[in-house]
Formats: structure tokens, sequence, C-alpha cells
């Protein structure tokens, strides 16, 4: 008899997760071993129960589902990441992926499709919701026509904070040099990942310098 594979399940909102509870309690190679409604709860019940499998939202106040899908994969490489959300825009697609979610699906997914992708994701096999497979596929052929301009996609003011990210500035910092609220910074910051299809702080000082929105002479 195989062993069963261990699912966590992530959502803010209570009724997804009993729901989608209930229908893997049904399936006998399949369990639930925890449920969280926060990413920051996530990964420290991760850390602790290493599933095989999460479940991951997006969208949910605090650590939303892609930051926490960085950190589940650093405190649990093993286990795989199935993104289970409303969402299939841009924006939301690739930071996700980026961050290392193994699949994709959206709430409407039928039960069935949902269980089959657990075991996937448990043999390490993806599985994408087909909308998102084929924005995926554009933009490895390259086919994708809008990618985003720094200089035409940012506000001034985001370039401004862009250019203190690549500088290595905190967002304490970036808050004190421009005399903006450090609220103000995240929001800017969440807005310049979104609009350039960026996982962390990290990827977008790395391309403030590929794109040449920082210079090196700009230091002199």
């Amino acid at each position: 008899m195989t062993e069963a594979i261990t699912v966590f399940i992530v959502d803010d909102h209570k009724v997804v997760r009993q729901g989608v509870r209930a229908f893997l309690d049904t399936q006998p190679d399949l369990v639930v071993v925890g449920e969280a409604e926060s990413g920051a709860e996530a990964v420290e019940a991760v850390a602790e129960h290493a599933p095989d499998v999460v479940l991951m939202d997006l969208i949910m106040p605090g650590m939303d589902g892609v930051e926490a899908t960085r950190q589940v994969k650093k405190v649990s490489p093993r286990t795989q990441i199935i993104v289970l959300t409303s969402y299939h825009q841009d924006e939301h697609i690739f930071p996700a992926i980026r961050a290392g979610a193994l699949s994709y699906l959206l709430k409407d997914a039928e039960p069935d499709e949902l269980a089959s992708a657990i075991r996937k994701a448990a043999a390490g096999e993806a599985v994408l919701h087909p909308r998102v497979a084929s924005r995926v596929v554009q933009e490895l052929h390259g086919a994708r026509q809008d990618t985003p301009n720094p200089f035409t996609a940012l506000s001034d003011r985001e370039l401004e904070v862009l250019r203190l990210i690549a500088d290595g500035l905190s967002n304490a910092d970036i808050a004190a040099s421009l005399i903006i609220s450090e609220k103000t910074v995240k929001s800017h910051v969440s807005n310049i990942l979104s609009k350039l299809h960026l996982a962390d702080r990290t990827q977008a000082a790395v391309y403030a310098w590929r794109e040449g929105v920082v210079r090196r002479n700009d230091e002199e």
C-alpha cells in the first residue's frame, strides 16, 4: 500500500478551507495535516509538518501567497505548492511561479481536478489551468508583445523607489529619503513588482541595473 500524500491548506476564508478539506477527506490517499488562514501562519506550520503538498491562496492579509510560497520553499524545499486562487492575471501568475509554485489552479476547478493535481504535485508534475498555461507558453516563446518598459509602465515616484531599491535601501530608508510613510513605500514596491512581473526586491534591483533604470555613473 502506498503512503498517503500529506496536504496543507492555506486560505483566509474559513468556508473555503472547510470545503476543500471536506472533499480531500473523502480521498483515501490524501491526508490533510493542517490549515492556515495567513501566509505567516502557513510558513510556521509547514516548517513543523513538512507536508508533501500545500494548497496556497494568493490574496491574503499580511503576508500574501507569493511571499508565503517563497518562505515555504525555504523552510521545506521538498514541499510542492499548488496555487489555488480566483486570479489568473499576469501580475499574479508569474510572481507566484517565480516564487516557487509548481502548479496553478483556479478555484472553479472540479474537485477531481484538484485531487489529480495534488497527486501529480507530490510526484513533481506541474498542472496549470489552461488560461495560465497559455500565458506561460507565450512568455517562454517570447510572444509577449507588451513586455513592460519601466520608463512607461512606472510612475515617476515608482521609478524613484525602484532606483533606491537598486541602491540597497530598506523600506524605512526609502521612506526617510523621499519623506513619505513606510506604508506608502510598501504600496509602491508592491505596484513595481506587479507591473514588472517580478517576485521580490532582489529581482527588482537586478532588473533596474539590467534595464538601465540605474547606471553606474549615477553614483559618481
